[in-house]
């Protein structure tokens, strides 16, 4: 498949996804009625709203991770084949990640107990920042891109008490002395 077509179909799936999001009643962007590029780490309430923020780094990430497994199963696809591969788990994650059920289980779970879910333009750019961590990796060297992972997940350990280690075991195994110390 082309890169061109492989192009038009990634956005075209970006798209569906932005149009599921809004029939989910997910809001376009932030209540606040305005589009940041970055939401610092004290603006609680913008976090999953705008384009980036702390979590940002966990999608990167995913695209990591999304590449090397994509490559390990589909090594005879091209790296753009792979890539929608890519769109099509974090598309999922996104729709997941927004439906009522993980929604309650972050505010059950974790410290994220006001968390309502992510802007639809929060969601479409976690889908872009995954493509960039998943490109990043097709192009670095494999030591390159976890040294990245580890600085990545360590930066937002220190900053926000949290990283995508921590997500997934709180989501999965939540630990209350976890809970305890990410709420300070």
């Amino acid at each position: 498949m082309s890169r061109t077509k492989c192009l038009i179909i990634g956005i075209a799936m970006t798209a569906a996804t932005a149009a599921i999001l809004l029939a989910m009643g997910r809001i376009p962007i932030c209540e606040c009625g305005y589009v940041l590029f970055w939401t610092p780490a004290d603006d609680v309430a913008g976090s999953s709203q705008h384009i980036a923020d702390w979590y940002t780094f966990s999608h990167i990430i995913h695209g990591f991770i999304f590449y090397w497994l994509l490559w390990l199963l589909f090594r005879h696809n091209s790296v753009a084949e792979r890539a929608l591969g890519a769109i099509l788990i974090e598309a999922a994650w996104e729709i997941a990640e927004n439906s009522p059920w993980i929604i309650d289980r972050y505010r059950e779970a974790t410290i994220a107990v006001g968390y309502t879910g992510d802007s639809v333009l929060n969601s479409v750019f976690d889908i872009v920042w995954m493509l960039a961590g998943f490109f990043f990796a097709a192009r670095m060297p494999v030591w390159v891109t976890i040294l990245t992972a580890i600085a990545f997940e360590l930066l937002a350990l220190w900053v926000i008490r949290d990283n995508l280690t921590l997500n997934v075991l709180m989501l999965v195994y939540p630990v209350e002395a976890i809970k305890v110390w990410q709420g300070g």
